[in-house]
């Protein structure tokens, strides 16, 4: 890496850490709590627009008058998960999470099958909580419309860079806008409650339009509308994602971890439904409309309000009613939010790169994934998540409505069989222990997770059943594909390392080779030529000779006159070839000779330039290289290349030498 890229490294991400620094970036909980919990708590903000928007496709009144109750039912089923999951970290501290609980007590196919819907999920995490960023901000900062796929990769590659920079330090930089975003809105609510309760909280800017049903949504008969219901229903539980994301980073607390992980959870837990529930009473109180497709949906005097309508978002909308005599108030709701959703991806940042190194420690991914950057992140599964994010981004055009149905999917698969898989856990334990306090806590515990295998099983039902044809069949498409991309890696890691497997009778019978055979590659006679011979000779081989390939015979009879004329001391042979060809004369040259003592061991030394500057490596070496690389596939050969160091490779190593401290770590940290 050059100096200047040293330097810009340096800048966005820090000087690298020592291993042994690794217990200072551990999170007490008030950093672990918008480190894990930012997404869960975020989720609020689109979480009410995904509900009103679903209801809406029916008209207004259900959407004022079922609104509540689907907010009750998504709270309820958040208050069981984060019951559920708060078992499991007390059972499974090491960060598995739901894959280590679903591989231990369901087997290696339930853990993957786990593993693959979080890795998606995580993906959508991303990409949904900023492009809602983006979408919340633009409320307040007019500049962002039309702008929207374009600042939400940009704001990616800012989140990337800072958790390049570490856990911690992440968590520092964003522990004070999650903060302030639930002063914000638990402020605003308190402040909506007491204009309530005093007569002077008005209506939504929306409330005075009307809202149209969608065409085929005009009369719904009772399946139809219970139908509408659980989507709504289905859509609501967005609410949910993050909350198995503080099962998997329970490494990064501080101790006790479990309990630590625990507590974080509750609060979560507790902040999250409180926000939800007030957003939503809120929404009902000041009679908020907002719809799939407001051209069309919304109507003033039964006229729709055509495209130059502009529908701020549901939580934009009651910031403005409520915050109706204090502008500030509006922006500091819009704004945080916005920076709250943006900050909301940083549960995945941390979350998938703490999985991707457990399933690269299994044999599941590439094991470049396990390893530890400078700052003792885990940076290659962090640019991996970035690259997927920002690809979904711009592919959906940072439309949260088309990315919102392919999300969820994934979360609630791993829910349910991390559950099932608690239940197996309880069941296992139950069975050895003898104490009876211990036994009826087992059973308590089992109760809870059974509870939530069966919320969290029926909202996966619903989900896939609402959501399939609008998006999430996309997801679990996504899903099959890691499912057997993890087997097949697996497979492969495991068929390396049986071929490698050295058995007792390898220990014991080490044949040697009968012969060396050595070989110089000659092009002509020059000091790298006369390094290689040198150093072959050094080797004392059975059989040394000098080969060279005739590909202009005028060229190869000088090259041999001028050998003899030297006198080198090694026997120079002539390859024809016919065709001008290099490296298959040479191939075919060195199989004959294996062909004919298959125990003798060749030896090629290949010559070969040290260049300093990239575009001199264009201009050099193509040869050595394509040669090198075929003869890596041929059986009891060994190459060996002889570097000649030209001036210009001269300032690269003393630069080298200078980073040497650092760049050995970098170098395995990051793959």
């Amino acid at each position: 890496m050059s100096t200047s890229g040293r330097l810009v490294k340096r800048v966005l991400i820090g000087r690298a850490m020592r291993s042994d620094r690794l217990g200072e970036t551990l999170l007490p909980k008030k950093l672990a709590l918008p480190v894990f919990a930012s997404d869960a708590l975020s989720s609020v903000a689109y979480a009410p627009d995904e509900i009103l928007l679903t209801l809406g496709l029916a008209g207004g009144a259900l959407a004022i008058t079922q609104s509540w109750k689907i907010a009750l039912a998504v709270a309820f089923v958040m208050a069981i998960v984060v019951m559920s999951y708060r078992q499991n970290v007390h059972a499974y501290p090491s960060g598995g999470g739901d894959y280590e609980v679903a591989t231990v007590n369901l087997g290696p196919r339930a853990g993957l099958t786990v593993a693959s819907a979080l890795l998606v999920d995580y993906v959508l995490t991303v990409a949904v909580s900023v492009s809602s960023g983006v979408q919340n901000a633009a409320a307040a900062l007019g500049f962002v419309r039309g702008h929207e796929a374009l600042i939400a990769v940009a704001i990616v590659v800012g989140l990337t860079a800072m958790n390049l920079r570490g856990v911690r330090e992440s968590g520092t930089a964003f522990a004070a806008p999650t903060y302030l975003f639930m002063v914000a809105v638990i402020g605003m609510s308190l402040y909506g409650f007491y204009r309530k309760a005093t007569g002077t909280l008005p209506l939504a800017e929306s409330a005075s339009l009307e809202l149209l049903p969608e065409p085929g949504y005009e009369a719904l008969g009772g399946f139809a509308m219970a139908f509408l219901l659980l989507r709504a229903f289905s859509s609501g539980c967005a609410a949910l994602t993050g909350v198995e994301a503080i099962s998997n980073g329970v490494p990064a607390f501080r101790p006790p971890k479990s309990k630590n992980a625990a507590t974080t959870l509750l609060l979560m837990g507790t902040i999250a439904i409180t926000m939800l529930m007030s957003i939503i009473t809120l929404a009902r109180w000041t009679q908020i409309r907002y719809a799939e497709d407001p051209a069309i949906q919304l109507a003033r005097g039964g006229v729709p309000v055509g495209e130059d309508y502009v529908q701020d978002t549901v939580m934009g909308q009651l910031a403005k009613a409520v915050f109706s005599d204090l502008p500030v108030g509006v922006v500091l709701v819009s704004v945080v939010t916005g920076l709250i959703l943006f900050l909301a991806a940083n549960t995945a940042f941390n979350g998938f790169p703490v999985l991707g190194s457990i399933l690269a420690r299994d044999g599941y991914l590439p094991r470049q994934l396990h390893n530890r950057g400078d700052r003792l992140a885990y940076s290659n599964g962090i640019l991996i998540l970035a690259g997927a994010a920002a690809a979904l981004i711009v592919v959906y055009d940072a439309q949260v409505t088309k990315l919102i149905q392919l999300y969820i999917v994934g979360v609630f698969v791993s829910f349910t069989v991390s559950q099932i898989g608690m239940i197996r856990h309880w069941n296992r334990h139950l069975v050895s222990e003898p104490d009876a306090a211990a036994r009826t806590r087992m059973r308590r515990s089992r109760a809870i997770n059974a509870i939530g295998a069966t919320m969290s099983g029926t909202v996966l039902v619903v989900v896939l059943a609402t959501k399939f044809l609008h998006g999430a069949g996309y997801a679990i498409a996504a899903m099959g594909f890691l499912f057997l991309l993890m087997l097949a890696i697996h497979r492969h890691y495991d068929r390396v390392r049986d071929e490698l497997a050295v058995s007792e009778e390898d220990t014991a019978h080490q044949l040697l080779p009968s012969r060396v055979h050595a070989i110089v590659l000659v092009s002509k006679i020059h000091k790298p030529t006369l390094r290689a011979v040198a150093y072959a000779r050094a080797t004392r081989p059975s059989i040394l000779e000098a080969v060279t390939v005739t590909v202009d015979p005028e060229e190869t009879a000088a090259l041999q006159a001028e050998w003899d004329r030297r006198d080198i001391p090694v026997p120079l042979k002539a390859l024809d070839s016919p065709y001008r060809e290099i490296t298959r004369p040479v191939v075919d040259y060195i199989r004959s000779i294996r062909s004919g003592n298959p125990r003798d061991l060749v030896v090629v030394y290949i010559p070969q330039y040290v260049l300093g500057r990239w575009w001199e490596q264009v201009l050099h070496n193509q040869s050595a290289l394509r040669l090198r690389a075929r003869l890596l596939f041929t059986s009891g050969v060994m190459v060996s290349s002889v570097p000649w160091q030209l001036r210009s490779s001269q300032g690269v190593a003393e630069k080298l030498d200078e980073e040497a401290p650092v760049t050995g770590h970098l170098r395995h940290g990051d793959g």
